[in-house]
């Protein structure tokens, strides 16, 4: 596993499937190799009030590590993150009255993955509760273990085929401070799954807060 960068990408008066078949041609145009399918998906608990203080917990699950559970517990002031094998989502059916979940809102992206060298791209079709919300790109970087060690290569290959929706600053998630070493950003430390994991949650929980569907925005 390298380092993996999430991109969404603007609808612009297209249906979510029009998006994804622009896309899929600039891929392929590039030479890029189809290569299975992807889904990552989240659902999320809330705690009894009757409890205390409330706390959510996240359980996030990816194809591409399919023996690991994500769980991702938010205390309102920090977010701990546990990884497991599938016996946890068992474990979370368990303790129902404790944490129930909001199955309204229980989000995925899933579409296909691509092979282009050293690159690996997903074309996310990002839907919540069967309701189209948008389009997510993941791109991988399988030789690179550090952020800041590549990011302007990736930066360089996302704006090759997404063009001027990909920013020249590396995304907030690797700028923030490290939780291991407050003096480094996260562009500085080995990636690991959970990162990815953390990406998806932080763009699944903005697709969450859309009030209305974006223009276009159909499947």
């Amino acid at each position: 596993m390298g380092v993996t960068v999430l991109q969404p990408y603007p609808l612009e008066n297209k249906s979510g499937a029009q998006t994804i078949e622009f896309l899929l041609k600039r891929v392929v145009a590039l030479g890029a190799v189809p290569a299975g399918q992807f889904l990552v998906d989240c659902e999320t608990y809330s705690s009894n009030p009757q409890l205390g203080p409330p706390k959510t917990v996240h359980i996030l699950h990816n194809s591409e590590q399919p023996a690991s559970v994500f769980s991702i517990l938010d205390t309102g002031t920090k977010q701990i993150p546990l990884v497991t094998d599938g016996l946890f989502d068992l474990l979370m059916t368990r303790i129902a009255p404790a944490y129930t979940s909001k199955k309204q809102t229980k989000i995925e992206s899933k579409g296909q993955r691509f092979e282009f060298g050293d690159f690996l791209i997903k074309l996310g079709s990002v839907t919540m509760s069967q309701n189209f919300k948008g389009v997510l790109v993941e791109v991988e970087y399988r030789p690179c273990l550090v952020p800041g060690s590549c990011w302007e290569l990736m930066r360089e290959f996302l704006q090759g085929f997404l063009g001027s929706n990909v920013s020249n600053s590396m995304p907030a998630y690797f700028t923030q401070r490290s939780s291991i070493n407050p003096n480094h950003s996260k562009a500085n430390e080995i990636y690991q799954p959970i990162d990815t994991i953390n990406q998806y949650l932080e763009h699944f929980t903005n697709y969450r807060k859309q009030t209305m569907a974006p223009v276009g925005a159909r499947p």
